[in-house]
């Protein structure tokens, strides 16, 4: 399944631009809700950044280490979600609300 994000500007996406700090350093696509059935649903719905390696887990301040970050990704992505696909229902999918 390709990747792809409803968050990131297309371009930034595919030039593998860190959607923290713009670094194009050792990128990695981090599936923002991950977890077993999640991270399906996000390769799924386009719920994928671009992240460094800093800002993914090569770090303290890495999204799989900070938790305002992840926080930060979830609710922005959710928004993002809401406004990409208004027919569907972002709790029923995902099990959860960030906003």
């Amino acid at each position: 399944m390709n990747r792809f994000s409803i968050l990131q500007d297309k371009k930034d996406f595919e030039l593998k631009k860190c959607y923290v700090c713009g670094s194009t350093h050792n990128p990695n696509i981090h599936e923002v809700y991950f977890g077993v059935a999640h991270r399906k649903l996000s390769i799924q719905y386009g719920c994928c950044v671009c992240l460094c390696s800093y800002h993914h887990n090569g770090s303290n301040a890495g999204v799989h280490f900070n938790r305002e970050l992840d926080l930060m990704l979830k609710r922005e992505m959710q928004k993002a979600f809401e406004r990409e696909y208004p027919q569907i229902d972002f709790k029923a999918v995902f099990r959860k609300n960030y906003l």
